[in-house]
């Protein structure tokens, strides 16, 4: 261990010199006691490996040699971890300003200030080179004693900040390790792997953004013309490379501020601003003809061609991004059956399904008042025994006209209008009028992205709670990535809120958005549910296996349930025990039930043996 000597006087230095070199053993129990003292506690105070440490002493005369000696050291590595500064020392600097210096130099060294008589109180040394718990007094004269036991004890000292700065360095690398890790990740899950465009993921949730925007916007999708014929007859590597040239060239072809994708396949994407429609068609032709030009392959001369569908979007007019991509591919399909090789701009006479979703509007609206809706509910079982810890409230419409209506179509109509806010009241409150009749069990009820976004969304959910005369904690709110990570600052302080009332929150179809761990660990949340395509892939796909598994493993590292939807074999049941599911739902436990007979399962409080149920068909995307 190396110690640092500073003393004008050559007779300090002999005595430093019997003191380091002439001593024996030592005593144990004293140096374990200095050591106690100088960490604080007992139990703080590292145990000596050897009593005897072999101390390599430096001796300066002047503070100056001092210092350079301390660079020298942290440039061989072979550092100090003590040093024995005097302070009275002319002619040079002095020994305040020898401790400023080195300590500048190496933070970590223990400082010990030995003088019989100091033109500098502790505190003005301790404020030049703290900190404080690094600075240490001996008097002159000193016993020999009194040297070895302060030598030992912040030797062992030194050596042990130095592990614990080991241990942190070791930390961060791997911070910085996995920090590129997800990096990577990140852009490979967003990111086509032949061209390095970003994909269908990707262009989804820049369209998101597109149509929430205050711009008008044109998205086009094109199709390669006759791709086909170029991977039949010259293969799939001259197919790629064709894929990667014409990329290339939409890239350099979009306007600023516009974006290109790769959907898959032969087929891309396109956003953009416009004024209108004159301009996206104008824009659109362009790179169409950009890409109708002859390219050479592989030697191979291949004639370029393409197909276009367009959508223009005015702000505020279309809220669903799918239906917008939904209308732009009827476009295409329009050009690619009207010869190919040009542009076509969607109407609505192309979209028959449009009339239709205006005529369910208008049902909706009505469908409250006459009784038609009704809510349903599937049970969320434990892992171990099966029993019953919650339902899931789930909305089903009977028309008369239309017949069962399933969710998946009439809620996005909801979410385009004002009926969503009418809609999500009325759940609420049945939700909650079903809820007292259980003897323990909690409702969760889904809350589309609008709802969410509502003006004193959580003052309005505990009212309506409140009134009923139902305890929050029994009150799950479930909510979907999307609806949270389109304004994070703002969903974390009204999850933040919804929690601080004792409501329950959980994060529905998790592993499909954009989650990261650090906005995982910013959300109040209690639950992670499983999507239910990853529990249904789990037995064909390593991938799904491992997202599943990941999700479970970050679940029970945040103290949180974990829910796998559409459980509906036997197999996918036992395996996600095994892989420490805290709770799973789906058609395999129990299919949605009215009200009376979730009561009476609420009452018994677990499922039975699970018997295959037969899958209900027009259920739409929950249960």
């Amino acid at each position: 261990m190396r110690i640092l000597i500073v003393d004008d006087e050559p007779a300090m230095h002999e005595s430093y010199r019997q003191v380091f070199g002439g001593r024996s053993g030592g005593n144990a129990s004293a140096l374990n006691a200095m050591a106690a003292e100088l960490f604080g506690d007992d139990d703080g105070a590292p145990e000596p490996a050897n009593d005897a440490i072999d101390f390599q002493c430096a001796h300066f005369n002047q503070g100056l040699d001092a210092v350079e000696a301390i660079k020298d050291s942290l440039e061989t590595g072979q550092r100090f971890s003590v040093a024995f500064i005097d302070v009275r020392m002319p002619p040079g600097i002095d020994g305040k300003e020898t401790a400023r210096r080195i300590r500048a130099l190496d933070p970590d060294i223990n400082l010990v200030i030995v003088t019989g008589y100091s033109d500098f109180s502790p505190l003005d040394i301790s404020r030049a080179a703290g900190p404080a718990d690094k600075i240490f007094y001996i008097a002159k004269p000193f016993q020999a004693e009194e040297v070895i036991q302060t030598a030992t004890a912040l030797a062992h000292r030194w050596e042990a900040d130095a592990k614990l700065r080991n241990a942190i360095a070791l930390l961060e690398e791997q911070k910085l390790e996995l920090a590129a890790n997800e990096s990577r990740a990140v852009h490979m899950a967003n990111h086509d792997s032949l061209t390095d465009a970003p994909n269908r993921l990707a262009f989804l949730h820049m369209l998101g953004k597109a149509v929430k925007g205050e711009q008008c916007f044109a998205m086009a999708m094109m199709d390669l013309d006759r791709f086909k014929i170029v991977n039949d007859t010259l293969g799939h590597l001259a197919g790629d490379e064709l894929i990667r040239m014409v990329c290339e060239i939409l890239r350099q072809q979009v306007p600023d501020q516009g974006f290109v994708a790769r959907l898959g396949g032969d087929e891309f994407a396109m956003l953009y601003p416009v004024t209108g429609e004159d301009e996206a068609t104008m824009i659109a032709e362009r790179m169409l003809k950009a890409v109708s030009i002859s390219f050479k392959v592989f030697g191979h001369s291949v004639q370029g061609g393409a197909s276009v569908g367009l959508m223009v979007v005015q702000p505020r007019t279309i809220h669903d991004p799918i239906d917008v991509m939904r209308r732009a591919d009827l476009a295409l399909n329009e050009a690619k059956h009207n010869g190919r090789g040009i542009v076509r701009l969607f109407d609505e006479v192309m979209d028959e399904s449009i009339r239709f979703r205006r005529q369910i509007e208008g049902g909706l609206s009505e469908a409250i008042a006459k009784g038609e809706l009704k809510l349903v509910f599937q049970p969320i079982v434990g892992r171990d025994e099966l029993e019953i810890t919650g339902f899931e409230a789930l909305i089903r419409w009977c028309s008369p006209e239309y017949g069962m209506v399933s969710p998946g179509m009439f809620i996005p109509i909801a979410e385009e209008s004002n009926l969503i806010h009418e809609l999500g009241d009325w759940v609420i409150d049945q939700a909650v009028e079903t809820l007292k009749t259980w003897p323990g069990q909690y409702v969760s009820v889904n809350f589309s992205p609008r709802q969410f976004r509502r003006h004193n969304f959580v003052g309005h959910v505990m009212e309506r709670v409140a009134n009923a005369g139902v305890e929050p904690g029994r009150f799950q709110i479930e909510i979907t990535e999307t609806a949270i990570f389109d304004d994070v600052e703002r969903a974390a302080e009204t999850l933040f809120k919804l929690r601080q009332m004792g409501f329950r929150i959980a994060l529905d179809d998790f592993g499909t958005g954009y989650s990261s761990l650090y906005n995982i660990r910013r959300f109040a949340l209690d639950c992670l549910k499983i999507d239910r395509s990853f529990v249904d892939g789990m037995g064909r796909e390593r991938e799904s296996a491992a997202i599943v598994h990941s999700i479970i493993h970050l679940g029970r590292a945040l103290g949180m349930e974990v829910v796998a939807e559409g459980v509906e074999t036997e197999t996918q049941l036992q395996a996600l025990r095994l892989a420490g599911c805290s709770h799973l739902q789906g058609y395999y436990l129990a299919r949605p039930m009215d009200a009376e007979d979730a009561l009476a399962l609420a009452r018994r409080g677990y499922i039975g043996d699970a018997e295959p149920a037969e899958v209900e068909l027009g259920n739409g995307t929950h249960g």
